[in-house]
């Protein structure tokens, strides 16, 4: 695979989105559906044909490209290949625009999983294998630009890890390095575990009794943390709560890229039992699952319901799923939460779960949002100033690599913790101007920059609907899925003069 380097990143993004196309078509070849066969085997080969006479053109002028040239490419990527993504949906279903097809296709590569169409019924199989596709190929994608791209720019929370004293030595070598030979390595190490883990997770819940297509498009969702369905979510699969068990297992790939992909500091998984962003997540989906399941249960007492173990066991693990799922920004919601809402005749406060996809998942892994371990580096500094309150004299321990997160780290989380705040006002702010109401706009500008679109279903009071939207204020969704999944902080960066220079 050396002969990829010789191409340009977004030319080699391109064949891999006609190659992708096939995979579609044979399927309605199974269902004998020729229209959308020969629609999407049209696409294909066309595109293919226009890469390959850039990709001759363009041949070797990629040597010699930076970092940052390639995190420009990315930006473009995401605004530029929905375009040709959308092509093969925007024919097929009539009821929609080509805008509406280019929204639903940013959307599954930005894995966000925003859909516009509340029944799915409303399209056919292929289509929604093609957006299950689409978003398992943008979860690929994001892993490997995380580690060849982002890591040597210090960016998308490896600045936390990134000492003071290596940052001049680091930026030197980013300069030095040959992207190419990045993505190619980290390609030929990532995909092959990918593919295996969502091979593993298929299989098992097709054991488990799901069909096929199903089994397959949630396997790629929960990989990805697109969290896209061809049924509408869990509440119509047939595996249960063993499927649920095995996919919330899966999940915890989106919490730490220790689970997928060994760190640069430590090449042993001795360091997944130390890890911190694992740390965090297993006390989130500890503490808010039972802080949600004595809520319920109160309530249920003062309504004077039969309080059984079953039921209670049930909505504690609806409880814990659904947490789990909207922490690592999948958007998944439990056939057993619906069990706690009946039982206490309570809902759950949407801002929890608002709160739970802001967070994010790990660094370098499918998940959005501000990431667990920014979190972890600002909570080591609230601990340390309060530390010194009582005791000013007194020197923090944990070695150099801690008290670099707790000082460097915690002030670029800090920086990159106020930025996602003021793009959320931002956000919040153009879509009230469309005629959303305050409330709604919170949810729907949290589901695009956390890359959480199933996010508006249970935080706005009767479910949100994209569909809904007028024109304008998708548009603004497509910026903020832009800007969450390449993060606010990588887009500034390209505006600063020193990049151009």
């Amino acid at each position: 695979m050396k002969w990829l380097e010789d191409f340009p990143f977004f030319i080699i993004l391109m064949g891999l989105s006609c190659i992708a196309m096939y995979i579609p078509m044979m399927h309605a070849i199974r269902l004998e559906d020729w229209l959308t066969a020969r629609t999407f085997f049209y696409n294909g080969t066309f595109l293919s044909v226009v890469t390959t006479i850039v990709g001759i053109a363009a041949r070797r002028q990629a040597k010699g490209a930076s970092a940052s040239t390639h995190l420009l490419t990315m930006l473009g990527a995401y605004a530029i290949l929905p375009i040709f993504l959308a092509m093969p949906m925007a024919h097929l279903v009539n009821s929609i625009t080509f805008f509406q097809a280019y929204f639903e296709m940013l959307s599954s590569l930005t894995t966000t999983g925003a859909t516009l169409f509340d029944d799915p019924k409303s399209i056919s199989e292929p289509l929604h294998l093609w957006r299950s596709l689409v978003g398992w190929l943008g979860g690929f994608m994001i892993l490997v630009v995380a580690m060849a791209i982002f890591a040597p720019l210090n960016m998308g929370g490896f600045e936390i890890y990134a000492l003071q004293r290596h940052r001049k030595v680091a930026v030197s070598q980013m300069q030095k390095a040959e992207v190419a030979e990045r993505l190619n390595r980290f390609s030929m190490q990532i995909f092959p575990v990918y593919l295996l883990l969502t091979v593993i997770l298929s299989l098992v819940l097709v054991v488990l009794g799901e069909r096929i297509l199903v089994a397959v498009s949630h396997a790629m969702a929960i990989l990805s943390t697109s969290g896209i369905s061809p049924v509408g979510g869990l509440s119509e699969a047939q595996g249960g709560f063993p499927a649920e068990l095995i996919m919330f297992l899966f999940l915890f790939f989106a919490i730490s890229r220790n689970t997928f992909l060994s760190g640069r500091e430590q090449e042993s998984w001795k360091v997944i039992k130390q890890d911190k962003e694992i740390t965090q997540a297993l006390l989130c989906i500890t503490i808010i699952p039972l802080l949600l399941f004595i809520r319920h249960w109160s309530g249920a007492i003062e309504l004077n319901e039969q309080v059984d173990g079953l039921s209670s066991l049930a909505s504690f693990w609806g409880s814990t799923f659904t947490v789990l799922s909207f922490l690592t920004t999948t958007g998944f919601v439990s056939q057993s939460w619906e069990v706690s809402q009946s039982w206490s005749g309570l809902n759950t406060p949407g801002l929890i779960f608002i709160g739970l996809a802001s967070l994010g998942g790990g660094v370098a892994t499918t998940a959005g949002g501000i990431k667990l371990l920014r979190v972890y580096a600002l909570y080591k500094h609230g601990l340390r100033e309060m530390e010194r309150l009582s005791f000013p004299s007194s020197v923090g321990g944990a070695g150099q690599r801690g008290r670099s997160i707790r000082r460097e780290g915690a002030f670029v989380a800090w920086i990159f913790l106020m930025v996602f705040v003021l793009s959320l006002g931002i956000v919040m702010l153009a879509l009230t101007l469309t005629g959303i109401s305050f409330i709604d706009a919170l949810a729907f500008a949290v589901a695009g920059l956390s890359t959480t679109g199933p996010l508006v279903h249970i935080a706005i009071e009767g479910g949100g609907s994209y569909a809904q939207l007028p024109d304008m204020a998708k548009g603004i969704l497509c910026v903020a899925m832009i800007l969450g999944r390449l993060e606010t902080v990588a887009v500034i960066a390209l505006f600063n003069p020193n990049y151009w220079r």
